[in-house]
């Protein structure tokens, strides 16, 4: 029996009329080849246990939601012509500006970060790189504060201290090791028992 090449990674989940997906060997910064599963696994958190493809679908996924929020604004759009207002424009910007544009930026924003997600995943950066976990933080916490800025009836800068408490919740449990989050999870909802 042939023996196989470690620095070939089959994919199972790849299966496509019955043959696996075969991914040539990585390049690594010292010249030596280095394979897929060590780009993913054995890292220091659990985040790196997540499968590339699942992460471009969801780096695709905000993709597809920022791109609709920034073009369907809340509040929907002028439908006539006056002196404050012309036909089409959003009703948002009018009525809440400050708003609009906290909410524009934050559209904006995810929209970026999740494709410099996408392009990172794409060209095989390594899930535990900080560029894919900063860019999924980024990205998913500005779908929550586009959905805050939406609703008129908080102050904005409550909406904006939202957003930065959910950046950083997301950028503390992706980057920190399993068995820390475990101990802060522990002290936080039971008390420290030493």
């Amino acid at each position: 029996m042939a023996q196989q090449n470690p620095c070939v990674h089959r994919d199972p989940g790849g299966v496509e009329m019955g043959v696996p997906a075969v991914y040539p060997p990585l390049p690594n910064p010292n010249g030596q080849v280095m394979d897929q599963e060590r780009l993913g696994g054995g890292g220091p958190n659990l985040w790196v246990g997540n499968d590339a493809n699942t992460l471009l679908v969801v780096a695709t996924l905000i993709t597809t939601l920022t791109y609709q929020l920034g073009t369907n604004i809340p509040g929907g759009y002028w439908q006539d012509t006056k002196e404050d207002h012309r036909a089409g424009d959003p009703i948002m910007r009018d009525l809440h500006r400050p708003r609009y544009w906290v909410f524009m930026g934050a559209s904006w924003v995810g929209f970026a970060s999740s494709m410099v997600m996408t392009l990172s995943l794409l060209v095989r950066m390594p899930v535990d790189s900080r560029n894919v976990r900063w860019s999924f933080a980024v990205a998913y916490s500005t779908l929550v504060l586009t959905f805050i800025v939406s609703q008129p009836r908080t102050h904005l800068s409550l909406d904006i201290l939202v957003w930065v408490a959910v950046l950083a919740f997301l950028w503390f449990t992706i980057s920190l090791r399993p068995e820390r989050r475990a101990k802060i999870a522990q002290a936080i909802c039971c008390g420290h028992n030493s």
